[in-house]
């Protein structure tokens, strides 16, 4: 829920490398009334390995979010009417949203199946059903292959990639769910309806 700190769990591991300095997203700003401040680091530049979606030559906003929180269902619904192409990273709050990082691992799961869109949002759209047997719920009706999807969901490599998504969003300055970055600006919890105006007037 926004203006909740963000936490992880991880278990020991090899230190991991700052990521490279990305041109469109070098030297973060955040986004304070008339103030904006550098953060820690720059956002880690978007890659084939993001989950975009949107017109390809459409302004791109990179999006930290969890799927149990109210604020990043409500913003989905929102950047889905604005003429933007959204890159969707995962930022699990687990101190207060247990079920957010399974539902990440669902959702990259069904990633391996080319589903990640139509898991994505069918999580969004009922967060009050997020433990497993509604998981394999929507993994059935979109046609998956269950036993490959719930080896893949409690898989290492699932587990390594939400987690690689929330040390980019921690060194990114990303404070809370959701968060979102255009052109270097974060804007961090539910974006108010100046921001939303702003965003839909980048592609005029």
């Amino acid at each position: 829920m926004a203006g909740q700190t963000a936490g992880i769990e991880e278990g020991p591991g090899p230190a991991v490398q700052a990521p490279p300095q990305s041109p469109q997203f070098a030297g973060a700003r955040v986004a304070s009334g008339a103030i904006t401040e550098l953060t820690s680091a720059p956002v880690p530049p978007v890659t084939p390995q993001d989950h975009i979606r949107g017109p390809r030559h459409a302004p791109l906003i990179v999006v930290y979010g969890d799927y149990e929180c109210p604020f990043c269902a409500a913003l989905e619904l929102r950047l889905r009417e604005l003429p933007v192409r959204v890159a969707f990273r995962h930022f699990p709050v687990r101190g207060s949203h247990p079920r957010a990082f399974p539902a990440a691992c669902a959702a990259e799961a069904a990633a391996r199946q080319d589903a990640f869109w139509p898991m994505h949002d069918a999580l969004f759209a009922d967060q009050g059903r997020l433990e497993d047997p509604h998981l394999w719920a929507r993994a059935e009706r979109l046609g998956l292959d269950l036993a490959r999807f719930d080896s893949d969901r409690r898989g290492e490599a699932v587990a390594e990639r939400i987690k690689a998504d929330f040390r980019g969003g921690v060194r990114a300055g990303v404070p809370t769910t959701p968060t979102l970055f255009h052109d270097g600006v974060l804007h961090a919890g539910r974006p108010d309806e100046a921001v939303l105006a702003r965003l839909a007037n980048l592609a005029a």
